[in-house]
């Protein structure tokens, strides 16, 4: 069943990457947002379920894989969220290409990683440590750009989702996009190898 996944992963990648997300509304930061999330909480995640087995690390890699993982996914996450960094991610075709591409492949890492080798202690435990991790950081920066009264991203009014919005308004609901999905996706995934690492420790004591 993993290539069911792996063709609903591609064509999300799809409805992002050619809808209007990053081409009529490509000025809007809400936008932007929705496209970031829908790669590297929805897609990515869909793509590492959906990869075959040559494809993935196996249980002899480091235990610590998914924390590094971790760490570059929040260095591209916040990177990529600078005002001088959404200003190229806006203004050229290249600078579209290198972000989406540096979320994509930030996602894949950390959700092939951190379900690398679930079964094996200490794998899930650092997995779940490493989704945690991001859903807290993803949680702090989403509640940053959703609660900041001053706008971060240009000062115009834009059209987002059919509306038209100030700069202001178009950032924070590109905040409440990034609480919304991305902290709770990782949430989740990170609970659910706590949950099953907890159910391993009690099945063996």
């Amino acid at each position: 069943m993993r290539w069911i996944s792996l063709i609903l992963g591609l064509t999300v990648l799809a409805m992002i990457w050619l809808g209007p997300l990053l081409d009529a509304w490509r000025g809007s930061f809400a936008a932007g947002m929705a496209a970031h999330m829908g790669v590297i909480a929805i897609a990515a995640p869909l793509i590492a379920i959906g990869l075959p087995d040559r494809w993935r690390p196996g249980a002899r890699m480091p235990a610590a894989l998914p924390v590094l993982a971790s760490l570059f996914e929040f260095l591209a996450v916040w990177g990529w969220h600078a005002p001088s960094m959404r200003g190229i991610a806006e203004g050229s075709l290249i600078g579209t290409i290198a972000e989406q591409a540096t979320f994509l492949f930030a996602g894949i890492f950390l959700w092939v990683t951190s379900f690398a080798a679930p079964d094996q202690r200490a794998h899930a435990a650092t997995g779940a440590i490493a989704l945690l991790l991001t859903s807290i950081h993803m949680t702090f920066l989403g509640a940053l750009l959703a609660l900041t009264p001053r706008p971060l991203y240009g000062t115009g009014e834009v059209t987002c989702f059919g509306m038209v919005l100030d700069a202001r308004l178009d950032q924070n609901l590109g905040g409440v996009i990034m609480l919304a999905v991305g902290a709770v996706v990782y949430l989740a995934g990170g609970l659910g190898l706590a949950v099953r690492l907890l159910y391993q420790r009690r099945a063996a004591s």
